[in-house]
């Protein structure tokens, strides 16, 4: 039984605070009307029973007694008349000096005063300067607010999300191939918008957020467009950066504005990309400034996402690379439920990618996407739609008909290596020094065995800085390295710095590159995975990540006295001495086939996969040596 009020009728519109504001405003504006109403007349009343006269007619009129009261201002005399002459009750005129008046008196002429108006002069002196200076303020704050992407004063604190409905983003979940596990993720929150009764049943409700966390390129923003054209509601598309204003407060108003408009339209999906621009861990960069307008528009954030209930239908969605830099009051059971990891694909992933983007290039009859797949370990889903369209760009370049496995074996050239640079000339010396590097590459990583597969050699200049390449690709995806396989990388790395000591009896400076990676290396084995004998199987490494609030506050502890700081400085030292002395002793046994296949380079200036195997069939390798 519901309860009634105690006073006041039973049924009747209630008003409400809107409609108060309302009536208020109503009421305010009829009393002004009213006022400008009475003042007008009185204005009207007076200029209908007022006449303007010139001074010697009001001269006269005082001298024929007809002026009853004379009222003296700066400009004018106004005189009441005695008798009302031509329905006017009242002359006004302008005053003149006495003198002048008693001179034309004498001429015996009408006279009169004429006003130059110098408040309408007074009037513009004052306003123009002062619409100017308001004009360029004006211009120059648009100019300001439309690069920051603010728009005007009254839409500031707005919400400049994207709204995408059903069929506007043009991607679905077929479009997406590559992150199954993902996919799944994302269609169960779809399935949940669509029949939320279902899994309703046994007292289940739907994560508030999922965070999507991978590498760049992998496709997080592809799957959130396709949640949006799967789900059929509202999809509120939104980056981090875009909160963050110039203006404090604005980050705040927006995430208010935006969590309005999304309960508005429920069930409706927010997706924030590159969170990471907004959700940064707060006091990270204390001392700094400039980050207190983050820090609010976060708060509001975190009380956003408190705040709302997750039976009205509302999603959040949101992206970043960089899970580790997040502050952890977000990613709290509660706000983002569910992190659902967008990693770079494997071998199936990249031949399921890879057939969605050759949907529209014509492909060679001879040509597998396996073996496409079997060349690009490593490449995420932006990058394996580029290599596409870079083999397209290589076949049209050469006036071909369809993409071949070479015009893709160039494209992987082109984004691992970088652009050809022909026109870079190089003297023989040079030439000389770069194919015998290479070629000590090459045979390293032959002699060795279990080492990846050598596609390609080349000392035609690519890229920035390299003078020569050796293409070195796995044939399988592998996620776990042993301490050999570390060990053989290292070794093929200082094959072309062993080659040039041998063959030529100096060093250059061509070997820097190979050498630092070198270094990283052994580092990691020795500090990080704990691969050398004598120390043990001990981490030396922070476990703390770079930019977060505790690497800056509070950084580790100095644990490493100055005898381990020496035992790591000298395991690291010995153990690419080592790898030095294997990648000599390999290529001393293999001289005579080194000097012919740096020949044979210097000569045709690339040699494929087939060429090598031919010119190495009597190479030694490393488990043959005395």
């Amino acid at each position: 039984m519901s309860r009634l009020p105690a006073n006041g009728p039973e049924h009747g519109p209630e008003q409400g605070p809107t409609q108060g504001r309302k009536d208020t405003r109503l009421l305010a504006w009829t009393v002004l009307a009213v006022l400008l109403g009475l003042w007008l007349q009185t204005v009207f009343r007076g200029a209908a029973t007022t006449e303007l006269v010139p001074y010697s007619q009001f001269e006269q009129a005082l001298r024929d007694g007809r002026i009853e009261d004379v009222t003296v201002s700066d400009q004018t005399l106004s005189g009441a008349l005695k008798e009302a002459a031509g329905g006017k009750t009242r002359w006004v005129t302008l005053r003149m000096e006495p003198g002048l008046a008693a001179r034309l008196d004498g001429f015996k002429v009408s006279y009169h005063r004429v006003s130059d108006s110098p408040w309408l002069r007074d009037l513009l002196s004052w306003i123009l300067p002062s619409l100017v200076f308001f004009g360029l303020w004006f211009f120059i704050i648009r100019r300001v607010m439309g690069q920051q992407g603010a728009g005007s004063f009254l839409n500031i604190g707005k919400s400049r999300a994207k709204v995408y409905v059903v069929h506007d983003t043009g991607v679905s979940f077929a479009d997406v191939a590559g992150v199954d596990e993902a996919k799944q993720e994302l269609m169960e929150v779809v399935d949940f918008l669509k029949h939320p009764a279902d899994y309703g049943r046994l007292g289940a409700h739907t994560p508030k957020g999922v965070l999507l966390v991978g590498p760049p390129g992998t496709g997080k923003t592809l799957l959130a467009k396709a949640v949006a054209g799967e789900a059929g509601v509202p999809f509120f598309s939104m980056s981090g950066s875009e909160f963050v204003e110039m203006f404090v407060g604005v980050g705040a108003a927006r995430v208010r504005d935006l969590f309005e408009q999304a309960r508005k339209t429920a069930p409706a999906i927010i997706f924030i990309d590159e969170l990471d621009a907004l959700g940064r861990a707060r006091g990270a960069f204390l001392g700094l400034g400039g980050h207190d307008e983050k820090e609010q528009t976060l708060n509001q954030l975190l009380a956003e996402m408190d705040g709302f209930d997750t039976s009205a239908g509302v999603i959040i969605l949101a992206a970043t690379n960089r899970p580790e830099i997040l502050d952890p009051a977000l990613l709290r059971a509660g706000r983002f439920d569910r992190q659902v990891l967008v990693d770079k694909p494997d071998k199936k992933g990249r031949l399921d990618i890879l057939k969605v983007h050759v949907k529209k290039v014509p492909l060679d009859a001879q040509l597998t996407l396996d073996a496409v797949a079997a060349i690009t370990p490593g490449f995420s889903g932006a990058d394996l739609a580029n290599l596409v369209n870079e083999a397209a760009i290589v076949a049209t370049r050469r006036k071909a008909d369809s993409v071949t496995l070479a015009d893709f074996t160039a494209a992987v050239e082109r984004i691992v290596a970088g652009l050809e640079k022909r026109n870079r000339v190089l003297n023989p010396q040079e030439r000389l020094t770069v194919a015998t590097h290479e070629m000590g590459h090459v045979l390293v990583a032959l002699a060795l065995p279990g080492g990846d597969t050598v596609h390609k050699v080349s000392i035609v200049a690519r890229g920035i800085g390299s003078l020569g390449y050796t293409l070195q690709r796995p044939t399988e995806d592998r996620y776990l390295m042993t301490r050999e396989e570390l060990e053989r990388k290292i070794c093929v790395l200082l094959g072309g710095r062993a080659a040039e000591s041998l063959m030529l009896g100096h060093i250059s400076t061509g070997a820097a590159d190979d050498l630092a990676k070198a270094t990283q290396i052994a580092r990691e084995m020795v500090m990080h995975y704990g691969m050398d004998d004598a120390l043990g199987c001990v981490s030396h490494d922070s476990n703390r990540t770079p930019g977060t609030a505790d690497s800056l506050f509070y950084p580790p502890p100095e644990l490493l006295s100055e005898a381990t700081r020496q035992k790591l400085d000298a395991a690291i030292s010995a153990l690419l001495a080592h790898n030095l002395q294997r990648a000599s002793a390999i290529l001393s046994r293999n001289q005579a086939l080194l000097e012919r296949c740096s020949q044979a380079l210097l000569k045709t200036e690339t040699l494929d996969e087939q060429a090598l195997q031919a010119l190495t069939g009597d190479l030694h390798p490393e488990a043959h040596l005395d």
